[in-house]
């Protein structure tokens, strides 16, 4: 079940992508490039922004540590928005489709992820209880 949701996860969050790329474009085609391309380029840049900031955050203690910790996911957060925007820029040659793209999709994601995970939640809830009854 583990795999399935996460899979949900990732369907869901490409869907977002999608239906945003497709309503600043209008393209099927683009909306359906930029949902390939965004999360290709995190794929392949996350490595080396973790890697760039794993030195201080393991070498950091304490508060300090917290701190490392807290900046690089607003810097991950940052990379994720500018790669939205260019990939959206580049699609349409707009600023502003671009920089809409970069603030809806985290703002899409942090409130319909939730709504996914709570029901997958109540969905393994719902099958163990079936369970334990039969």
């Amino acid at each position: 079940m583990a795999a399935a949701r996460k899979g949900s996860q990732v369907i869901t969050h490409m869907a977002i992508g999608f239906a945003i790329a497709y309503a600043f474009t209008g393209s099927i085609a683009l909306g359906g490039l930029a949902v390939l391309v965004e999360p290709v380029l995190n794929v392949l840049l996350l490595p080396f922004h973790e890697r760039a900031w794993a030195r201080g955050v393991h070498a950091a203690s304490g508060r300090r540590r917290y701190l490392l910790v807290s900046l690089e996911k607003i810097s991950q957060a940052a990379m994720h928005a500018v790669i939205a925007f260019l990939v959206l820029y580049l699609a349409t040659g707009s600023v502003a489709f671009g920089g809409m793209a970069a603030l809806l999709e985290p703002v899409c994601n942090v409130i319909l992820m939730p709504l996914h995970d709570r029901l997958w939640d109540n969905a393994q809830r719902a099958a163990a209880a079936a369970a334990a009854a039969a």
